[in-house]
């Protein structure tokens, strides 16, 4: 297996709602990425989508896209893992140069979650037959699993509000951030209550967006660009399907699993982490993915947001330009944004969200309710 770079990114700002289709989306991004690296043709391209068939009724978005971006002929394929769909794709695309059937690849991520239900959709992350026939959604579980945690280990109500802080102020200075908003802790507590004790601003928001990279053989990276940056690891964890089947509902052990199949292939351990790009879909799924990883121990990771750890200059930064929270969470394009704001923080490319000085980059996506968990580690 070949070691593989990052060699060229491509975003478009997430928006509320764009009038544009949804091939003009992911075409323009991948558009952007190739210019990046200055290349003018790629080998394969993986899309991720997790929403197209149902809100759009398209679906082959892969081919759609290559076609859209003048890329035909080349392997074109579709990748989906739920609301971890955009680390699905970029793990796909990073195994396609790995293994040398392609040279270059580009793994792109395009959601319109503006037109249609998007929440009924998202649903079907879950059981189909046992939890979604009963009422749940994602919303829900992360519910369940918030309350769960506040009664375990007798956290305050407004425990959790600084993760949405933290992430609307780093979304401030990104151009590419759906909410350029300062709120506070008070704005938190004071937004409506969507399933108890979930708040408006503990969820990512509904939206539209796109984004791609181009990887390349990481010996050949620099005849693309100046700055590559590496992945130096690449894996994927999965736990019990339903959160009520888990001997411990709060010990995310797919993240587990996940982050330490990575820190062994990388080499590394969570004290050489300069930052981390997770998956706050959920103010509750951030501390649960902190705790799992091992930054704070179960039951303390809320401490490190109501401590204000988790800023840019803090012990360990989080959602360093918004996050899911502030910048959106275009599902299928999620971790792609969250991939190309770790090569500009890494690259010193951030501008006013820049981190001091990083060299080791984590991220993980979750799929479904903590399902499927993987995970990506990059440094320079």
């Amino acid at each position: 297996m070949r070691d593989v770079s990052i060699v060229g990114i491509g975003q478009i700002p997430v928006r509320k709602s764009y009038e544009q289709s949804l091939r003009w989306l992911g075409a323009t991004a991948v558009h952007q990425a190739m210019k990046d690296a200055s290349v003018d043709r790629v080998d394969a391209l993986f899309a991720g989508n997790m929403l197209s068939d149902e809100l759009q009724s398209q679906k082959h978005v892969a081919a759609l896209i290559a076609d859209e971006a003048g890329l035909r002929g080349i392997e074109a394929l579709q990748v989906r893992a739920a609301t971890a769909t955009g680390a699905a794709a970029l793990r796909m695309a990073y195994f396609a140069v790995a293994s040398g059937e392609a040279d270059l690849a580009v793994a792109v991520g395009v959601e319109k979650m503006s037109v249609g239900g998007a929440t009924p959709a998202l649903a079907k992350a879950l059981d189909a037959e046992q939890e979604v026939v009963a009422g749940s959604t994602l919303i829900s579980k992360n519910a369940e699993l918030m309350q769960m945690y506040f009664d375990q280990y007798g956290v305050p109500e407004n425990g959790l509000a600084n993760f949405s802080v933290n992430a609307h102020q780093n979304a401030l200075t990104n151009p590419n951030a759906l909410f350029r908003k300062k709120i506070s802790a008070k704005d938190v507590m004071n937004s409506r209550t969507i399933v108890p004790p979930i708040r408006l601003m503990d969820c990512s928001p509904i939206c539209d967006g796109a984004a791609a990279v181009v990887l390349a053989p990481r010996n050949e990276a620099r005849a693309y660009t100046s700055r590559p940056v590496h992945i130096l690891a690449s894996s994927v964890a999965t736990d019990r399907f339903r959160v009520q089947d888990r001997v411990n509902p709060l010990y995310l052990e797919a993240a587990r699993q996940s982050v330490h199949k990575a820190f062994r292939k990388a080499n590394v351990n969570q004290d050489d982490v300069s930052f981390f790009e997770l998956h706050d879909a959920f103010s509750i799924m951030a501390c649960l993915l902190l705790e799992a990883v091992g930054f704070a121990e179960p039951g303390r990771g809320w401490r490190l947001a109501a401590e204000k750890r988790i800023g840019l200059k803090g012990e360990i930064p989080i959602a360093t330009m918004g996050g899911l929270k502030a910048r959106g969470h275009p599902i299928g394009a999620t971790a792609v944004y969250q991939t190309c704001e770790i090569v500009q923080q890494l690259t010193g490319q951030a501008g006013k969200n820049q981190v001091k000085n990083p060299q080791i980059a984590l991220l993980q996506s979750v799929g479904g309710a903590a399902t499927t968990i993987l995970t990506h580690i990059f440094g320079t």
